[in-house]
């Protein structure tokens, strides 16, 4: 099972360097192929994708954009009480990030009116994977926030879509489907093709080969990050249950077998208390070949001194999901400034966070969260700087102006002003 390091411990610092530096993917084994899918998708389109798609998946791909009516009606075929959870977990998702809308804002000044515009990219695309597990709720977490920010147009690229996946695309606003995945997924939301025109932001985690895809069009069009492996942190003091914290761990261990379950606790007795929890729940799991795996060759669990020390770990860690199963979790998470989403106390799960809470489970992975935020409607907004000058206004600010202009040699830029000078 995993392994648990003391302070004392001579790997303790090396195994702590190691995973904060666990978002250095290598995309570079993959760079060459992702190039090659990407020019043929730009290139030929439709007939690249298609091909991809059988040299990949092994099937042939009628047309690349599903027509309206045949996924709306495939969406109609998931079972009710399924689309009734969907619909529960959209609406809970919905009403959260409407708490993020931004409408801008205006102010004047000497007779300078200033202002930033805010609104939409006209197209979406969102990414779902399709290879070892399917999952509607990803398609909810992208899509929601992508519709309440008020985007007209959002595609779902998806291979072999599932009904249930299509229910969850349909209750969350997509306007379009399209049957491809991987590389020739992306290529063809950020290029676009005969029967599809391309969009302005691709979001949503996938392989690899999707992630390198994604991080080779930005510029082309914005993307929300490079997603990793899941990946969850459990602090945890000599109170908490190490059942609850075993199965918080595994939850994001039968995800992958590449996935993190990180474990900081106030002693060794503890720390050995969940690993053995650990070794219990894995037993009965339907995934134990995938979760013994993540937990063997990934999870770690670090004994500290106290808080401010689990807090220091913590940040220099940056993860994805962190909770805090402590005694004041309001207090510690105080000190934690790098964290994706913080689950606060011992009732609750972080499956909670990924399927009812609320806000979305796309999150910053890797360490990621030092410097970038959850998928949120802001995503999706675009800003615009606005400014106007009155004839006054310019008259009183001229002599600024065109002295910043003639210190840095612009000379037209100082005479731009001087013509509106009276």
């Amino acid at each position: 099972m995993f392994a648990i390091l003391e302070r004392s411990d001579a790997e303790y610092d090396a195994s702590l360097t190691a995973l904060a530096r666990r978002g250095d993917a290598d995309l570079s084994r993959v760079e060459g192929a992702v190039r090659e899918i990407l020019d043929a998708v730009k290139e030929r389109g439709d007939d690249a994708v298609k091909e991809m798609t059988q040299r990949f998946e092994g099937r042939d791909l009628a047309r690349v954009v599903v027509p309206e009516e045949s996924w709306r009606a495939d969406a109609a075929k998931a079972p009710p009480e399924v689309r009734a959870m969907l619909t529960e977990a959209a609406e809970r998702v919905r009403r959260y990030h409407e708490h993020q809308r931004d409408d801008g804002f205006s102010y004047e000044e000497d007779g300078i009116r200033l202002g930033q515009r805010v609104r939409a990219v006209k197209a979406a695309g969102i990414y779902a994977p399709g290879g070892k597990a399917r999952y509607p709720s990803s398609v909810l977490m992208s899509a929601v926030p992508a519709a309440v920010a008020g985007v007209p147009r959002i595609v779902l690229a998806t291979p072999r879509p599932t009904p249930e996946v299509l229910a969850a695309a349909e209750i969350a606003g997509v306007t379009e489907v399209i049957d491809a995945g991987g590389a020739q997924g992306i290529g063809a939301l950020a290029y676009g093709t005969e029967t599809l025109t391309r969009v302005d932001k691709i979001v949503g985690p996938g392989n690899i080969y999707v992630a390198c895809a994604k991080r080779l069009v930005f510029g082309l069009v914005d993307i929300e990050g490079i997603a990793g492996p899941s990946e969850i942190l459990v602090i945890a003091d000599d109170a908490a249950d190490p059942v609850r914290v075993a199965a918080d761990l595994l939850s994001q261990a039968e995800h992958d077998e590449d996935a993190y379950a990180l474990l900081i606790t106030l002693s060794r007795g503890q720390a050995d208390r969940v690993r053995d929890e650990v070794a219990r729940q894995i037993e009965t799991l339907p995934r134990k070949g995938v979760a013994s795996a993540s937990i063997r060759d990934h999870a770690v669990g670090f004994v500290v001194g106290d808080l401010t020390e689990a807090a220091r770990v913590a940040d220099e860690l940056a993860v994805e999901h962190v909770s805090l199963q402590v005694a004041d979790a309001d207090a510690l998470l105080e000190s934690i400034g790098a964290v994706g989403a913080a689950f606060l106390g011992t009732h609750t799960p972080e499956a909670a966070g990924d399927y009812a809470a609320g806000p979305s489970h796309v999150l910053p992975t890797g360490g990621a969260a030092r410097f970038t935020s959850p998928l949120g409607v802001y995503d999706f907004l675009v800003r615009t700087s606005l400014i106007r000058y009155s004839a006054e206004a310019i008259e009183a600010q001229a002599d600024l102006l065109e002295g910043l202009a003639r210190l840095e040699g612009l000379e037209a830029h100082a005479r731009a002003v001087a013509v509106r000078r009276s």
